[in-house]
């Protein structure tokens, strides 16, 4: 990145300030969606053994 080079260009500071959150609201929510997909891909490979692994989890004695 050149932003030096480009706050020489004339273009005002707001317009980097405003695409700078543009940018970081993009990365926060490609981070969410790929932590759900990636909970969904693994969760679906599991089958019915994923739904018996639960019960024994609640702690309700099975």
């Amino acid at each position: 990145m050149n932003l030096g080079f480009n706050l020489a260009d004339g273009h005002p500071t707001a317009f980097y300030v405003v695409h700078g959150i543009l940018i970081a609201v993009n990365v926060v929510l490609g981070v969410v969606l790929g932590i759900i997909g990636w909970r969904a891909v693994r969760g679906s490979g599991s089958g019915s053994a994923g739904g018996a692994a639960l019960k024994g989890r609640r702690g309700d004695g099975g």
